[in-house]
């Protein structure tokens, strides 16, 4: 049971750790994702990183990563592997989601903006922080492109089903 222990704590980490977000560990991060990285005895090497445009961040020793697309656990594949030959004999890494790219909402709002995702909202608690609707508004649905669909399809759904970081909601004019 010792040997066990003592081999299993010099394995790379593979912890995927979430805060106050999306429990799905199959979250894809992306432009504007805040993360926290821990290398573990490294200090230098942790610290908070909010990813860019291109869903990129910079990182000590090892300069640009593109976490673009990737899961947490990808992310934390890819760093042990840049840190484990040139810097770190047997680097421990851990990346947390600290805050998730924000929505937008556009259309028959009281306030069409870029707001905070808040994991569990659904498309009516979205509309009401934009400030309800308008009088023209249509009411029972919304339409939604998700961040990263490449073919920016848009989705026709109830306002009852949740929010995902980055998606563009839009409310549509009922026609009487």
């Amino acid at each position: 049971m010792i040997v066990f222990l003592l081999f299993s704590s010099l394995a790379p980490a593979a912890t995927v750790e979430t805060a106050d977000g999306p429990v799905d560990e199959n979250y894809r991060l992306g432009p504007g994702d805040s993360l926290e990285v821990n290398v573990f005895n490294q200090a230098e090497l942790s610290g908070e990183y909010t990813l860019d445009g291109s869903g990129r961040f910079s990182m000590h020793l090892i300069g640009q990563v593109d976490a673009n697309g990737m899961t947490a656990s990808d992310l934390e594949v890819e760093l042990v592997s840049r840190l484990k030959p040139d810097y770190l004999v047997n680097p421990r890494v851990s990346v947390s989601v600290l805050s998730y790219r924000p929505f937008y909402i556009i259309g028959e709002v009281g306030q069409p903006s870029a707001y905070p995702f808040v994991d569990g909202m659904t498309y009516l608690n979205a509309i009401a922080i934009a400030g309800g609707y308008t009088y023209r508004a249509k009411k029972d649905i919304v339409y939604v492109t998700r961040a990263g669909d490449p073919d920016e399809e848009e989705l026709r759904l109830g306002v009852n089903e949740r929010v995902q970081p980055g998606d563009i909601i839009r409310v549509d004019e009922r026609m009487f």
